[in-house]
């Protein structure tokens, strides 16, 4: 009877606990597990230590048998000197890591004063000159050549440049150029600020701005600097269409489109554009159509691994190009009008608006196995000027639309050494019947990046018209240039 009571409440434990703590037996069967798991890893340590505790008594005893037999050594009266050896072969190891360890600290030492020094030139801008030097001998006159440098022999110091930039802070850049040039009939020195620009540098959707005085993108060679041209002189459409470099004051606005395809868009506005063009509308007030506005697209193409090409087009607008000059009673223009512009048969022509066209294209040829000792460069621009003008001796108003191009050939044969053609091609602005050519074969040496030789010949050519009218004539003319770099210069030779 005891026993069937102690079988029955047995069985009723087991359903009670089987149906009421279920859940606690599932708990403990995880504990148990976790714990079953420690005690795996314990066991593993422990092997990780028998292990390392057989090493070491291994080691102890290889010395204890090192000690045995230099006692031996000792008691026969042998030398010391081995034991001695077998000593400093055993100290050597601790001695050399000890070694490492001493020069591994004196680096990072270095390193933490280096990050915690501030040096006294950390903060001042880069800094670098450019001088450039023509050695020229020209057969015609300057009234016969329509330049502004006399002929026969002369020497032109064009330009001793100085440059300078640095970081602003983390979004912005800025950079400027003071230029020194000889005055050709004086040779005193005309100092200026060639530009003198803020430019962003992280400014979102892919745009980019810059303002102040600086060389608006405009072209293949406008927004060049004299000293970076492949050739010694500017071409002849850009001196007369432009005004020589695309020199303004104002803003511009540079968007690279977010297309897979390289794309870049500009857009820009000023007071002037052109090195030789003054500011429009100087006097007391200026309206907004009195600015220059202008704009360029350009991209490229890998037609071929060792082939590329990089089209653009550009345009420029002025309204309204009347200028109320201060200084009107010096300069020979009382009613403060724009100065004259020379024209045939005795005619005075002032420019009222302005409007320049202009398509360009550099196909290059580089291969990839030889590319710093040859390379075939073609350029090309054409321009299209399609100006109004006033005519002084006629009531009224005219338009006149001119074509210029150039078209240059550069191969480049060694490293230092290229050779190249240009031809020019200009219709006068005011008398696109008055035409202009001229051929220029050139070579450069470029002894180093810093130093650049280059000789050219030019031949001269005018037609009926412009010598009728002008009284240009042909001239030929042969020019050394000498122009180098002093300190940091973040362009150098232009090779496109």
């Amino acid at each position: 009877m005891k026993n069937m009571i102690t079988l029955v409440t047995l069985f009723m434990i087991s359903l009670f606990s089987t149906g009421v703590f279920a859940q606690t037996l599932e708990e403990r069967l995880n504990a148990l597990e976790d714990n079953l798991g420690k005690q795996e890893q314990v066991i593993q340590e422990l092997k990780a230590t028998q292990e390392t505790v057989r090493k070491q008594e291994q080691t102890i005893d290889e010395q204890r048998k090192l000690i045995e037999e230099l006692k031996v050594e000792m008691k026969q009266g042998r030398s010391s000197a081995p034991a001695e050896g077998a000593a400093a072969e055993q100290a050597a190891p601790a001695g050399g890591m000890q070694k490492e360890v001493e020069e591994l600290k004196e680096k990072v030492d270095k390193v933490v004063e280096n990050q915690t020094r501030t040096q006294p030139g950390i903060f001042n801008p880069a800094i670098g000159v450019v001088g450039e030097t023509i050695f020229g001998y020209r057969s015609g006159k300057m009234s016969e050549t329509g330049s502004g440098r006399p002929g026969g022999y002369d020497v032109n110091q064009r330009s001793v440049e100085l440059n300078i930039a640095a970081s602003v802070d983390p979004f912005a850049k800025a950079y400027a150029v003071i230029n020194g040039s000889a005055d050709p009939v004086t040779g005193e020195l005309d100092l200026g600020v060639e530009e003198a620009a803020l430019q962003t540098t992280s400014l979102p959707w892919n745009l980019e701005l810059k303002a102040g005085r600086f060389f608006g993108e405009f072209g293949r060679l406008g927004y060049i600097h004299d000293h970076e041209l492949p050739f010694v002189w500017r071409p002849l459409v850009l001196d007369q269409y432009i005004g020589g470099e695309s020199r303004s004051d104002g803003a511009q606005l540079n968007w690279l489109l977010p297309v897979d395809h390289y794309v870049s868009l500009t857009t820009g506005l000023g007071t002037q554009f052109g090195g030789d063009n003054p500011p429009n509308d100087p006097g007391e007030f200026r309206h907004f159509s009195g600015l220059n506005f202008w704009t360029r697209l350009s991209t490229y193409f890998d037609l071929t691994p060792d082939i590329s090409l990089e089209p653009g087009v550009s345009g420029l607008w002025n309204p309204h190009t009347s200028a109320q000059w201060a200084d009107a009673q010096s300069t020979g223009n009382p009613n403060g009008e724009n100065p004259p512009l020379p024209a045939p048969f005795g005619k005075t022509f002032t420019e009222r608006e302005r409007r320049l066209l202009g398509a360009d294209m550099v196909l290059s040829y580089r291969p990839l196995r030889n590319n710093q000792f040859q390379s075939l460069t073609w350029g090309t621009e054409v321009l299209y000027s399609d100006n109004r003008y006033d005519v002084a001796n006629n009531a009224g108003s005219r338009s006149v639309g001119s074509t210029g191009l150039y078209s240059y050939l550069t191969y480049k044969f060694h490293r230092q050494w290229s050779t190249g053609f240009l031809f020019d091609f200009v219709e006068d602005m005011v008398d696109k019947r008055a035409k202009t050519f001229a051929y220029s074969p050139y070579i450069t040496w470029v002894t180093s990046h810093w130093n650049q030789i280059r000789l050219q010949y030019t031949y001269t050519d005018h037609n009926a018209e412009s010598t009728a009218a002008f009284g240009l004539r042909p001239d030929h003319a042969v020019y050394i240039q000498w122009a180098w770099i002093i300190g940091a210069h973040s362009h150098g030779w232009q090779q496109r």
